[in-house]
């Protein structure tokens, strides 16, 4: 061992670097790639997920074949321009290009290239629209869009300002007072598990306010339908599988565990503010189009619901009537 670690010290720098370039530098990106994401041992599955889903979609399609010591600035710029070409949306080209520039940057680090083959590229620049909250009139619309299992989904994400996971690993033992609702855990799209919270360690949780609305509709959908080890919404024909996507106003259920499809309508955590209820349409009335009419594609089918018990009716309360208001967790002060 002695003589072993003197000829390695005994070797010059610059060949280390030569071997490395000479058994780096022919390799192909792909190769490299799944060399580089076998380290990216801190991704969660869905991250996983993801960064295969970039390198099989985008990255190796066009890369794939190219050795590494042939890559430079013109490379990841041409790179670009042929996304831009396939009509690629910007933020699948900012994603794609800050794995490639990961890669690349870890080949960088090995002696591979002279210069930085990412140096001056001007990434895709992604500006997402400002998200808007819902109107107290297309919150109604999005309540009343589908069956019991959506309007609770949309109550606890209106309400309590639960992500989506958060609100399909509803409990009805995390109701720890009459106002507070302890969300503990959330169901992973990926896994279709029950997982820790999203960026929190496992066993942490946070208390959200739970207005008497969203309280007697977790209560009407639990006696309505039952619960298992307290969760209240599961796999229509499994019990024990959980669910990730409640049914639409056509009583059609999607929970394939591919992300494949649109999540329901997306209600930021924030203040969930109405001031009046609008007078309920009759059934007869189709409702108008818009956020609220959203449709999931049909996969496994369950009985539409045509008509709530008065208990769990969305628009109990007379027109005219205040409703609470409920400021959630993120301390936001909802304006007047």
């Amino acid at each position: 061992m002695t003589e072993i670690y003197k000829a390695k010290k005994a070797v010059p720098r610059g060949q280390a670097k030569a071997e490395r370039i000479a058994r780096y530098g022919a390799m192909r990106f792909e190769e490299y790639a799944c060399e580089w994401k076998a380290g990216q041992r801190d991704l969660g599955p869905a991250s996983v997920v993801h960064l295969e889903s970039l390198l099989n979609i985008h990255l190796l399609p066009l890369l794939g074949n190219r050795r590494m010591n042939t890559f430079d600035h013109k490379v990841v710029e041409g790179f670009l321009q042929t996304l831009e070409r396939n009509g690629i949306g910007l933020a699948a080209q900012a994603n794609a290009f800050d794995k490639l520039k990961a890669i690349l940057l870890d080949a960088n680090r090995l002696g591979l290239f002279d210069d930085n083959p990412v140096a001056g590229v001007k990434p895709p620049q992604y500006d997402p629209k400002r998200v808007v909250i819902p109107s107290p009139e297309q919150l109604q619309q999005i309540r009343t869009a589908g069956d019991d299992s959506f309007l609770l989904v949309a109550d606890l994400m209106s309400g309590c300002g639960m992500r989506n996971g958060e609100a399909f690993a509803v409990n009805l033992n995390n109701i720890v007072a009459d106002d507070v609702y302890r969300i503990t855990e959330q169901v992973n799209r990926t896994t279709c598990q029950y997982e820790r919270l999203k960026h929190r360690k496992a066993g942490e949780y946070r208390d959200v306010p739970l207005p008497a609305r969203v309280r007697q509709t977790i209560e009407c959908y639990a006696s309505k339908h039952g619960t298992v080890d307290g969760y209240l919404l599961r796999h229509p024909s499994d019990p024990s599988r959980t669910t990730t996507s409640p049914t639409s106003g056509n009583g059609s259920r999607s929970d394939a565990p591919p992300p494949q499809h649109h999540p329901p309508p997306r209600l930021r955590r924030t203040s969930a503010r109405c001031s009046r209820r609008p007078t309920p349409r009759p059934p007869s009335t189709p409702r108008p189009g818009g956020r609220g009419t959203h449709r999931r594609p049909p996969c496994a089918t369950s009985p539409p619901t045509t008509r709530r018990p008065p208990a769990c009716a969305a628009s109990e309360t007379p027109a005219g009537t205040p409703v609470e208001r409920a400021t959630v967790w993120t301390s936001r002060t909802p304006t007047p």
